[in-house]
């Protein structure tokens, strides 16, 4: 990746959305608020950043900032999000303790191999 002032702000839009999602609990955050089903709403939000890229005032890292945002109401909206797909809980992503059973063990790898 060339290191130019567009590029620079498409890599920081990303990285401020992959922030945005791994700590979903922000109600500020613009991912927190958008319906991913409504393709509509998505259309609208990619119609608005494309403007933005097309303005000249804007500077280039701007213009690479909203460009990345554009490309991701394109692909979200492409997407298909199943009818029971429910967004996950802060608690849902850290991992919790695996039972005993659930772990393999040296002896049990082994009998396995002998077997």
């Amino acid at each position: 990746m060339q290191k130019t002032e567009w590029n620079r702000g498409y890599f920081r839009a990303l990285y401020g959305m992959f922030l945005s999602r791994k700590a979903n609990g922000d109600s500020y955050a613009f991912f927190s608020k958008m319906d991913l089903k409504d393709r509509t709403a998505l259309y609208g939000y990619r119609r608005e950043f494309l403007e933005h890229v097309r303005n000249k005032l804007h500077g280039e890292f701007d213009r690479g900032f909203f460009s990345a945002w554009a490309d991701c109401m394109r692909v979200l909206s492409r997407i298909t999000i199943p009818e029971n797909a429910t967004a996950p809980s802060p608690r849902s992503a850290v991992p919790q303790e695996p039972n005993e059973e659930d772990q393999s063990t040296i002896e049990s790898f082994l009998e396995e191999q002998a077997n």
